[in-house]
């Protein structure tokens, strides 16, 4: 079986409307309704269903798509009402194909704000909808001010609901206001960030949490691909302190996903981690679903991109494709395929 960890919400221009509405009047004509009737929520996944087919995907779980989901905006109530939006869209999507699609739910994070609406959310998503896991953004500021880092004791009451639901978290920034930066620039910074502070030696979230199970999107940002930096930073640390882990081992209490469109970063983020932390994602259709001019293959199609890494056993391609995932979300509760 194929399960793509990594995928976000096709929704109709009416959920976006509703969003238009809210920004408009900032929350002044109370929450209102996008009003998607069945029909149209069938029609905007059209597309999006013929493209998991094509691609080989046997199931995918949805999450909002993240640049929209407005963490920084006032007041903080209409940023609770669109991720509650979102989330019920997503639910009847997955009520609509269960074969198909799983709940990965937004939180409605606001930069400074309580954590306990997310909590709240979250518990609302997993026990009433069927959801599976949720979505974290480092920054719900978007760029604007500071937040505290995932390592900071803000984040535990979020933590302790995750671990009491048994469900992951997919750590995945949004949009970014910041001139010097997209927003997809903005999700690169901030995955780095997110993993640099949750293993840095002085960190007592796994620690505190033994259980938690967090999921770095996009292949963990630049950190993979800058380890030898860190490394020298903890060699010089256990000089001093010998009972301090390796950043290798640090890194290694984190999950990652593929979100990585070629050949040579998939190759070294399973040489750097294992593939046994690794879990398959695409987030198709989404940033890379264009066509490599060279070879006319689709950028998010990264099952034969990843069938292609010659060192990879049968056993690394089933832990990535499916026994990561399973393990990383056991609320997923699918039967195996028989060959």
């Amino acid at each position: 079986m194929i399960i793509d960890a990594h995928g976000h919400v096709s929704a109709p221009p009416e959920l976006y409307a509703y969003k238009a509405v809210l920004l408009s009047s900032r929350g002044y004509h109370g929450k209102g309704s996008a009003g998607i009737s069945d029909e149209r929520l069938h029609q905007g996944v059209r597309r999006h269903l013929e493209l998991l087919k094509t691609v080989g995907t046997d199931v995918q779980f949805l999450s909002p798509r993240p640049f929209h989901l407005m963490h920084s905006e006032k007041p903080e109530s209409i940023v609770r009402w669109w991720v509650e939006a979102n989330n019920d869209i997503i639910a009847r999507q997955c009520q609509a194909y269960p074969d198909v699609f799983r709940g990965v739910c937004g939180l409605p994070q606001s930069g400074g704000g309580d954590i306990r609406p997310c909590v709240e959310e979250l518990e609302r998503c997993v026990n009433e909808l069927g959801f599976i896991g949720c979505l974290i953004n480092p920054d719900p500021t978007e760029g604007t001010g500071l937040m505290p880092t995932l390592d900071d004791e803000y984040w535990y009451p979020l933590y302790e609901k995750m671990v009491e639901l048994d469900v992951p978290g997919l750590v995945h920034s949004t949009s970014c206001k910041h001139f010097r930066e997209s927003y997809s620039a903005h999700f690169i910074s901030e995955e780095s960030i997110a993993v640099l502070n949750l293993c840095k030696s002085e960190s007592r979230v796994f620690t505190d949490f033994p259980n938690l199970r967090l999921i770095i999107s996009h292949g963990g940002g630049s950190v993979p691909y800058q380890i030898g930096r860190w490394r020298a930073h903890r060699f010089r640390e256990l000089e001093s302190n010998p009972s301090l882990e390796t950043f290798d081992d640090s890194m290694r209490r984190l999950y990652y996903d593929t979100v990585l469109y070629n050949v040579e970063s998939l190759d070294f983020l399973f040489r750097i981690v294992g593939t046994d932390r690794c879990l398959f994602g695409t987030e198709n259709p989404g940033s890379g679903s264009s066509k490599d001019p060279a070879t006319g293959a689709w950028m998010d199609d990264l099952k034969p991109v990843i069938e292609s890494i010659p060192w990879l056993s049968e056993t690394d391609r089933g832990a990535i494709f499916e026994n990561n995932v399973r393990t990383v979300f056991p609320r997923f509760q699918v039967a195996a395929q028989v060959p």
